[in-house]
């Protein structure tokens, strides 16, 4: 008995073995799913419309299964790869072929890295930086010609997203101002190993070039504020304590940086009522206002001296 007890503790034991194996190969805090199904790959590659002369930017290459295609078509692939096993695995697979001196890795975390120039970027993106990685390339300088990025389905519905519609957010007016964005196609969780929990999504961006003449800081206070409360009218949304006495400290600060000073019966509650009446925003909802809406709404606040950064 005792015996018998020991081979299963030896089974036990060599199951758990093959656990921490698939662990070492797929580390979901990483978000690490693998996109197995080559028609995918294939048709990421297509969408992504890729010239002989483009150098491209692959955000979280994995084992390089889209990579190795890209490499094909291109003069150069970066690929950006925060865990140091997959960077071994992709250089291993171009070892002494053609492509060795077409590949360049970064080896961190791409919302930290400083990125290089390139013409194209690709994508399939890990949860947890979706939102920060679609700013951080949009912002990036120079322009580059189009992203197509593979999000979770819910995440490039927001994306998509327009004024009245359930999921229209912030998210959604920030990113199209900055570019166009259009849904490509559905990809099911199937087509990963491991599979995720949620379906799948790929989009393109393409930058808006020029970009329009706004300070996207302000932009994106502006935004913050009136997305909080978005089924709210905008009188109920700046109406809240922390507001009035962020635009307030905003408003003493830039009168004192022009060498103005601030006039006695100064009320900030009162200058706010009076830009969104005069403006006509007061009753209007954050959920139905599109981008034109906001770039009149901003101009109205920042010709009172009101700013949000």
């Amino acid at each position: 008995m005792v015996k018998i007890k020991d081979k299963k503790k030896k089974q036990a034991g060599k199951g758990n073995d093959m656990k921490n194996t698939q662990a070492m190969q797929f580390n979901h805090a990483l978000g690490q799913h693998i996109l197995k199904n080559p028609l995918i790959v294939q048709a990421l590659v297509d969408k992504s419309a890729l010239r002989g002369t483009d150098t491209v930017l692959e955000i979280g290459p994995g084992t390089g299964n889209m990579t190795v295609k890209m490499l094909d078509k291109v003069k150069k692939v970066i690929a950006c790869e925060l865990d140091p096993r997959m960077v071994a695995e992709l250089q291993k697979r171009v070892q002494g072929t053609p492509f060795q001196s077409k590949l360049q890795m970064l080896v961190g975390d791409v919302i930290k890295t400083e990125l290089p120039f390139f013409d194209v970027c690709v994508a399939n993106v890990p949860y947890q930086i979706s939102s920060p990685l679609v700013f951080k390339l949009l912002l990036h300088r120079p322009f580059f010609r189009c992203a197509v990025l593979m999000f979770q389905r819910e995440f490039a519905q927001r994306l998509i997203a327009q004024p009245g519609d359930k999921l229209y957010c912030r998210l959604s007016i920030n990113t199209q101002l900055l570019a166009r964005v259009d849904h490509l196609m559905k990809v099911g969780k199937n087509n990963f190993r491991p599979p995720p929990k949620v379906e799948s999504s790929v989009v393109r961006l393409e930058p808006r070039n020029p970009p329009p003449p706004i300070n996207f800081k302000e932009w994106d206070g502006l935004t913050r504020i009136c997305f909080v409360r978005k089924n709210k009218t905008l009188s109920a949304g700046f109406s809240q304590t922390s507001v009035l006495l962020m635009m307030e400290k905003n408003y003493k600060v830039h009168k004192s940086v022009k060498g103005e000073e601030v006039p006695k019966d100064f009320n900030i509650k009162d200058l706010i009522s009076e830009v969104l009446t005069s403006s006509g925003f007061s009753d209007k909802r954050a959920r139905t206002m599109d981008i034109d809406d906001f770039m009149k709404l901003l101009h109205a606040f920042n010709s009172a001296d009101l700013h949000f950064a």
